[in-house]
């Protein structure tokens, strides 16, 4: 036995005591204590740690571009621009067409504001007929207000500064960690080297979410474009806002379709009436419950290696821990979890087997010819 697996099974086997050591109902109140501590740290933290978190899954998932251009003679800086100009682009590019279309949004609501109290009548006279009080009706009436939601739209609308200062803060670090970018490789050689099941984790960690960003924007796209071509037959107002919605929600696990559809269906409905809004329920089960809830996740389990509930699970920690970014980064959080919790000790693979957590995916475990697919390989 070598000295590396006389150090691996002395660490694994329970029966191989190296001292005394500290009683193992010590052990697991400790580890919960420093699991505590750390989840309350995070979320005292996390207006800094998601745009933290956030720029590092972008530059992930845009390293390859900046790859091929080195690999095509391209200078280390002029990649990094061209990578630079592409992200930058893009957030701007989306951030402007959803600010242009709320500000429509927001003109739009007020046409419907009959409409709207026409609708709140006739539902207190349903709940009035199935025996609800009269106290309970003028309550719900007064909740039930569109115009309260006009100047909540307005302030979300002139609180964009705010939002822009976390976008500034979000593009200097997409920035810096770009221009870091370009030595990465050679540190990872230099780290794998060193510490073999380490750099293994980390490499790992880059090509799952890779996989998992690349299986969920081609679905978000396919799902975005049929939904905005079926509003737009429908006539519900903002059809392209609803269908970048629609991308969006695409990246929140299991209940990204739900929040997706609760404002074009709002709006078809006091637009149109009844009929255009169960068209849009109608299109949007057919669509994004079929293809996101069903079609999806398959192919995200496989390309990442986790569960479904281990999947729903992160949702709910992480939206807790780091908030609406939370949501959206949960998967890409956990498998970075995952490789430095347990994919780079040996000892926790029984915890892993325990959550079900395949390492290349169900479905890429091996390829056509046998060969294991190896960490960093796409």
């Amino acid at each position: 036995m070598t000295d590396r697996q006389l150090r691996v099974h002395t660490f694994t086997d329970p029966t191989v005591r190296t001292g005394p050591g500290l009683p193992r109902a010590v052990v697991i109140l400790l580890g919960l204590a420093a699991v505590t501590v750390t989840v309350a740290g995070m979320r005292a933290t996390a207006w800094l740690l998601a745009p933290v978190l956030l720029a590092l899954v972008i530059v992930i998932a845009v390293a390859p571009v900046q790859q091929a251009l080195r690999r095509r003679g391209f200078p280390a800086w002029s990649a990094t621009v061209v990578l630079l100009l592409l992200v930058y682009g893009v957030i701007i590019g989306f951030g402007l067409v959803v600010f242009v279309s709320l500000a429509k949004l927001i003109t739009l609501l007020p046409r419907y504001a009959s409409r709207f109290d026409e609708l709140v009548t006739r539902a207190t006279g349903v709940l009035a007929r199935a025996g609800v009080g009269p106290e309970q009706l003028r309550e719900v009436a007064r909740s039930l207000d569109l115009g309260k939601l006009l100047p909540y739209l307005g302030s979300v609308l002139s609180g964009l500064t705010g939002l822009l200062t976390s976008v500034t803060f979000l593009l200097a670090l997409l920035f810096f960690l770009s221009a870091e970018a370009g030595g990465f490789g050679t540190r990872m050689a230099a780290l794998t080297r060193d510490r073999p099941a380490t750099g293994a984790a980390l490499a790992a960690f880059a090509t799952r979410t890779r996989r998992y960003l690349v299986v969920t924007t081609v679905f978000g796209l396919v799902v975005a474009v049929l939904d905005t071509v079926a509003l737009a037959i429908i006539a519900v107002p903002l059809a392209v806002l609803w269908g970048l919605l629609s991308f969006a929600t695409n990246y929140i696990p299991n209940v990204g379709f739900l929040l997706g559809l609760g404002p074009p269906a709002l709006l078809a409905l006091l637009g149109g009436g009844w009929r255009p809004m169960i068209a849009v329920i109608g299109v949007y089960c057919l669509f994004n419950l079929v293809i996101q809830s069903l079609i999806q996740p398959y192919y995200v389990g496989d390309s990442v290696g986790l569960s479904a509930t281990v999947t729903f699970l992160a949702l709910v920690f992480w939206s807790w821990v780091l908030g609406p970014l939370g949501a959206i980064l949960a998967i890409p959080v956990t498998l970075l979890v995952r490789s430095v919790l347990l994919d780079m000790d040996p000892g926790t693979k029984w915890f892993a087997v325990l959550l079900h957590l395949s390492g290349d995916g169900a479905g890429r475990a091996r390829r056509g010819d046998g060969r294991r697919l190896s960490p960093d390989e796409p």
